[in-house]
């Protein structure tokens, strides 16, 4: 895009921190690589906060890594709209700011940033214009997804080789964990990262750990899984710098890292459970086995969701490894804890396979171009 094109990206900060993950490194790159203005309107600046420790909760506006970071509050003030506006995950816009967007000339162009999905009918809804029922504005929904004809993936510029270098370096290995107050892994030890909604099925996976046989080090953020954690160990402090034990697994935690020191995480560890939208993309770029758990809905619509992306991964996959990758995340997302633990052998038993499909799977995730540059130039063709 021109350098003079200006974008607001609106987004409400829920629990999963995915929302505010993925617009946060949406603002950046279009920043960095495409040279918009752009504004970041964010409800809840604490939270951001957790994974941006420059951020200021209660200021009205701030500067960081190029983006201009606007509180959103009510009542919203007057702002002139940008060329592009985007809504995150139909987060809703002021109603005097559509206004404005109404008596704007030109019109801008207005993006419904949409959740990720690998169902195949993503691909015949990207990109779709939907016309305001009442007002002169068109709305362009736009979705992020695995394949040819979707929007792709956020992957910032020198990502994957930043990535390369970092696990193929000991010494920036060793500065990373150095850095985070760990010790090096141990040899013939499983480092894993745990990033889950609240679970009752935590004991089960510790359960399998702990008496497996060879040593486990977990790795968990502060406020994750705290219930799950406190009752295996019988443990009250689970502040960050909190070590717990039991037989052959260690449990360490840590204060909620930055998005960079968080990928380097991914990238150290064996093993990454994540949660939501943006860990799980973040997980896949690591080139490293993950687990999902998909955020769960009452009525069951996330596990269309899930199947389809299992689906699409297992591609290629032996068909024992398949399905023992299948049973495992089955089980995760099911809650089923007796489950999850008789199928962590199985699934682990497959560790070197795993690791080679992750790695391979993260090297055609380009094929669908990145995120920010496929919006950057949908936009672009809009305003022209």
């Amino acid at each position: 895009m021109p350098s003079m094109r200006s974008c607001d990206i609106f987004c409400t900060v829920v629990d999963n921190y995915g929302d505010i993950g993925v617009c946060w490194r949406l603002a950046r790159q279009l920043a960095a690589e495409h040279g918009l203005r752009v504004r970041l309107w964010v409800d809840d600046l604490a939270r951001f906060r957790r994974i941006s420790p420059d951020i200021v909760p209660g200021q009205e506006s701030q500067h960081s890594h190029g983006v201009e970071i606007k509180w959103w509050r009510e009542p919203f003030p007057a702002a002139d709209p940008a060329d592009v506006v985007v809504e995150a995950f139909a987060c809703n816009l002021p109603a005097n700011y559509v206004a404005a967007m109404v008596a704007r000339q030109p019109k801008p162009a207005w993006i419904n940033l949409e959740f990720l999905s690998a169902e195949n009918w993503v691909q015949g809804c990207h990109a779709l214009p939907s016309p305001h029922p009442s007002i002169p504005l068109v709305k362009h929904f736009f979705f992020p997804g695995f394949v040819i004809g979707t929007g792709g993936l956020l992957a910032e510029h020198g990502l994957t080789q930043a990535r390369d270098r970092f696990q193929r370096s000991a010494a920036e290995q060793a500065g990373f964990w150095k850095a985070l107050g760990l010790p090096a892994p141990r040899a013939g030890e499983l480092q894993v990262s745990l990033f889950c909604y609240p679970h009752d099925e935590v004991a089960a996976l510790l359960r399998a750990w702990a008496a497996g046989g060879a040593p486990v080090r977990c790795l968990v953020p502060e406020g994750v899984a705290q219930q799950a954690l406190s009752a295996f160990f019988a443990a009250e402090n689970l502040a960050p710098g909190a070590v717990l034990r039991k037989d052959g697994l260690e449990v360490r935690i840590f204060p909620f890292l930055d998005q960079d020191e968080y990928d380097r995480l991914l990238w150290a560890c064996d093993l990454n459970f994540v949660r939501g939208e943006d860990s799980f993309v973040r997980a896949q770029w690591a080139a490293r086995p993950l687990l999902w758990q998909i955020y769960p809905q009452r009525d069951g619509a996330h596990w269309p969701k899930l199947e389809a992306f299992l689906g699409l991964y297992c591609q290629g996959l032996p068909e024992t490894i398949a399905a023992a990758t299948t049973r495992f995340w089955r089980a995760w997302n099911k809650g089923d804890g007796m489950e999850v633990e008789a199928a962590w052998p199985g699934f682990w038993e497959y560790r070197i396979e795993l690791r080679s499909h992750a790695l391979s799977w993260a090297r055609d995730l380009p094929k669908t171009g990145n995120l920010a540059n496929n919006l950057a130039q949908f936009c672009e063709n809009l305003l022209k």
